[in-house]
């Protein structure tokens, strides 16, 4: 059994920040569940273009408010308390906050900790 306290990583090297957003990363790749599991926290007013090419990734927002734009097709959807969005298609998007957004964030494949969003907006591929 895994148990990890947020409040305990927040200050460890299991909290990644960049550009006006900061993920503790609660579960990881060698954790071996399979997937990770992090809670992400964006500035309010901050925006984020992000393409996981190699990921899936499931969002939860448990706090805040803002909106996620699908690029493909321009759709762009509400994100609040309760909504959550799967980029099931590595859907290249962009992330708005109108306020400080909280969200429980799972990938698949699992990332090690150590991803940087490269320019395009994705993580390497684990093998990269």
């Amino acid at each position: 059994m895994i148990v990890r306290d947020l409040n305990d990583l927040k200050n460890t090297d299991k909290a990644v920040s960049d550009a006006k957003w900061t993920s503790v990363r609660m579960l990881l790749a060698d954790d071996n569940m399979g997937f990770s599991f992090h809670i992400t926290t964006l500035e309010a007013g901050s925006e984020h273009t992000f393409h996981y090419k190699n990921h899936y990734e499931s969002v939860f927002c448990m706090s805040g408010k803002g909106s996620i734009t699908d690029l493909a097709t321009g759709e762009t959807h509400e994100i609040r308390p309760g909504v959550m969005y799967a980029l099931d298609q590595h859907d290249k998007h962009t992330l708005r906050s109108e306020e400080e957004l909280v969200m429980a964030c799972c990938f698949n494949p699992p990332v090690t900790g150590n991803e940087v969003h490269r320019e395009d907006g994705s993580y390497a591929a684990a093998a990269e």
